[in-house]
Parts: structure tokens; sequence; C-alpha cells
């Protein structure tokens, strides 16, 4: 039996192809890799071919850790990805704008995208600027004199439908969604470079966007500004 934790697994979904794959997290390098392309004229994702494809692959990742497979990271691909952006722009009356500061207007904008967009599950929020004063201060230090703050935010997000239909396939595995990755989105941080996608997908996970607010366990004692605010959106 292999240990678990030093594996994650991968599912990349889209119209025209289908891949899975098994990350040995301390080698960086899958053990396991299977893609598949599909022809398929909708613009949706053929469930019943993703049933075949997971029928012949998920024993196999199985059979490699020794144990059932409880969860996986997808990477989704699809037309109908939204991809919008905020901005706020807010007047300090303290001395410095600080960390609290910014984590308000952050949540402040959050709740719009939420409010506007209420069938849409995030999948990367990530902060494109942070002005003081006129002045980029991304990324954000511990705090800063001024009295103007503008800021600017991208979501990524998916219908909850589709995440819902493609969570009823996998629940019949009894495998859960650890994590959503917009395929288009984590590939352009390397482009030009000839890496798998689930690696790209582990590296994006783990810090690569220093912009990107990242969902962490809330067990974690210390954690980062971006790791603590992202609780917000739990």
């Amino acid at each position: 039996m292999t240990d678990e934790l030093s594996f994650e697994a991968y599912l990349s979904l889209s119209q025209k192809k289908f891949g899975i794959y098994l990350l040995d997290k301390k080698n960086l390098k899958n053990i396991y890799k299977e893609e598949v392309y599909i022809e398929n004229a909708s613009d949706l994702i053929d469930y019943n071919l993703m049933h075949s494809f997971l029928d012949k692959n998920i024993f196999k990742i199985e059979k490699l850790i020794g144990n059932f497979l409880k969860s996986i990271i997808v990477i989704i691909e699809n037309d109908k990805t939204l991809n919008c952006s905020f901005g706020v722009k807010k007047k300090n009356y303290g001395n410095k704008i600080s960390k609290h500061y910014l984590e308000s207007s952050l949540a402040e904008l959050k709740d719009l995208f939420k409010e506007n967009y209420q069938n849409s599950k995030i999948m990367h929020f990530i902060l494109n600027r942070c002005l003081i004063d006129g002045v980029n201060c991304t990324p954000f230090v511990e705090e800063i004199d001024g009295e103007d703050m503008c800021i600017e935010v991208s979501f990524i997000s998916i219908s909850t439908i589709l995440i819902k239909e493609i969570s009823n396939v996998l629940g019949k595995y009894q495998i859960k969604i650890d994590r959503l990755f917009e395929k288009k989105y984590i590939k352009n941080f390397f482009e030009g470079e000839q890496l798998d996608l689930s690696l790209i997908a582990f590296k994006i996970k783990n810090g690569h966007d220093q912009n990107e607010i990242a969902l962490v366990p809330k067990s974690i004692k210390k954690r980062g500004f971006f790791e603590k605010f992202f609780q917000l959106f739990s």
C-alpha cells in the first residue's frame, strides 16, 4: 500500500477531452495518466462518456494507492465559464491602510458578486490591483500610509448546475470534488512550458499565483492574509 497523502488525483473535463492523473507530490510527476479525445458536437459535457471514462480508470488508480479514492481536483474547460471584474474606491479616514481595511473591502466585493451571480461557484478569486493614492501596492504589505484605496478583483466562476452534474457522476464512485480550477486560467501561468496539467494545477494550488486568494483548512493556526480572508467565502 502506498501513502495516499503523497499523491493527488486530478480530473480534467471539457467537451472535447477527458484526462485523469495521479500526481506524485514528492517527485512532481504523474504515476498514472490517461487522456482521451471525444467527438462531441455539443457544447456540453457528455456524462455518459465521462462515466465510462471513470469506469476504466478509477479502479486502476485505487489499485496504485492501495485505497479508495475519496476526493479529486477537477479542472474545467467550458464555454459557460464566467470571468468578470469588480472594483471599488474607498476613502481612508485613519492614518494607515491596513490589511484589515483591505480585507473588509474584498469582503464587500465578494458579497456583490454573490448577490449578482447567485447560481455561480467561484473557482478563482484574484486581486488584480491595489492602488494607494494612485500607487500600485500589489502585493499588499503590512500597512501603508494613504488616503485613498482603489482595488480591482476578478472572479472566475462556473454554473452551480454544472458542478452538481459533475458531482453526481463522481458520487457514484463515492468521490467528492476537492477543488475546482479553470483550465485556461491556470495554463496561462506556464505558457510555452511543457508541463502536465496536473503539475500546473498543483503549482497554482500551492501559491504560484501570489494574488489569488486560496482556500485552506480552517484548522491551520497560523495563516497568511489571503488564506485567512478566504474563510469569508465559506
